[in-house]
């Protein structure tokens, strides 16, 4: 078959994210397999790089495509939006990444031919919250690149290291109630990702030193294929160890959302670390390394782009007012991050203008408190010998000290 042209959209090609590393895997085995791949996003940095170095051409202008593409791999509907203006003749497969966030809202458009859900979870949003027709969506579950994400050696009979995989999780919210419990198991934690301030480029070899991982969807599959035990986790729940019993029912619901329905509790977290079992884990490892490698979804994928191109296109269709419609459904998302915009520049002004005052109550607050302590010396020196000065010292001393009370007020009222 001739090798196909494909424009691939992003949110967001600045970080080591979610869609963005399934942006690069694609793309990276399109050109391994003859194809050109081009990535496109409004926002470029890191992984842009790295697409780059991987001599993928990354754009963030649609007018610098120098060829029309036979399709469009469209992740989030602003951009997938803009390509389908901006190439109105191009079929468009759009993707469906998540249950929750507004970037997976469906484009509905006559550019868009067929529709991709990366689990069960994300064909119910498109489907019965969407009103997209069942035939026109495909299931392709999450994938890791296998010939990167390598087996670790065998497990130890206990975890010793464990690890808070995600880019949502900081050094407090959830992240405390696990590091209670694995505190209470004598096991050391760490946390990885862009919250944390401890983003990887190389997430396949940092997994292979731990035991034991806390993540969800794509991080907690990854960790799966590498050979670690894995409990579903992220800052909106807790779900339970993956194990060989639930497997089969949480693989297709991408690890992800719909199995976090536990609060954060180092009780229950204590719970699925008892159940850590290195030779289940291994298991369960072995099944998920046939089951989600990157180039048997690679097949899926183009012969789904193909059946997109290969769909005639609806003549009845008015792609003008489809577009109108859309505008309509997200203006108000739109202009709603407009107003608190707004509003957090009119609060970083206030803390400006805040902190500016409680500075110089403190400066002056310090200085009387030096004056003070000079004051006293001279006092204690000449207590003994100088009673009419001492009077004097002593009025201007009590006069000093109103003010510094009142200074001291300002300061405490300022806060720290």
């Amino acid at each position: 078959m001739s090798p196909l042209t494909v424009l691939l959209t992003n949110n967001s090609l600045a970080h080591r994210a979610g869609s963005e590393t399934y942006v690069r895997d694609v793309a990276v085995s399109l050109l391994r397999r003859g194809h050109r791949p081009i990535a496109f996003s409004l926002s470029l940095g890191d992984m842009a790089h790295e697409l780059r170095q991987a001599t993928v051409p990354v754009i963030d202008d649609l007018d610098r495509l120098g060829v029309l593409p036979d399709v469009i791999h469209g992740h989030h509907h602003v951009e997938t939006f803009m390509a389908a203006l901006a190439l109105p003749d191009v079929p468009i497969v759009q993707f469906c990444h998540g249950w929750l966030p507004w970037e997976e809202l469906p484009l509905r458009h006559p550019a868009v031919r067929r529709y991709v859900a990366v689990d069960e979870v994300c064909r119910d949003r498109l489907i019965f919250e969407e009103g997209i027709p069942p035939e026109q969506v495909d299931v392709v579950l999450n994938f890791v690149d296998l010939k990167r994400f390598r087996p670790r050696s065998p497990l130890p009979p206990r975890p010793v290291r464990a690890l808070v995989f995600s880019n949502a999780a900081g050094p407090d919210g959830y992240v405390r109630a696990i590091k209670a419990a694995c505190e209470a198991a004598h096991i050391r934690l760490d946390v990885a990702g862009l919250h944390s301030g401890a983003p990887t480029p190389t997430p396949e070899l940092l997994l292979r030193e731990y035991d034991l991982v806390f993540a969800k969807a794509r991080s907690a599959l990854e960790a799966l294929v590498v050979g670690c035990a894995v409990v579903m986790a992220d800052h909106a729940g807790c779900g339970p160890l993956v194990t060989s019993g639930n497997y089969a029912s949480v693989r297709p619901r991408n690890f992800g959302i719909r199995e976090l329905r536990h609060a954060h509790d180092p009780a229950w977290y204590a719970d699925q670390i008892a159940m850590y079992d290195p030779a289940d884990a291994a298991a369960v490892s072995a099944r998920a390394r046939t089951e989600a490698d990157l180039e048997p979804a690679m097949d899926r994928l183009l012969d789904t782009y193909r059946a997109a191109i290969a769909t005639p296109v609806n003549t009845t269709a008015n792609a003008a007012a489809a577009a109108s419609r859309h505008l309509r459904r997200i203006s108000g998302a739109l202009k709603q991050a407009h107003a608190v915009a707004a509003q957090l520049e009119h609060a970083k002004h206030d803390a400006l203008t805040a902190t500016a005052e409680r500075d110089r109550h403190a400066a002056l607050a310090e200085t009387r408190l030096r004056e003070l302590d000079g004051l006293r010396a001279l006092l204690e020196r000449s207590s003994a010998h100088q009673p009419t000065i001492v009077g004097r010292l002593g009025g201007r001393l009590r006069g000093m000290l109103r003010t510094l009370g009142w200074a001291g007020e300002e300061r405490r009222e300022a806060g720290p």
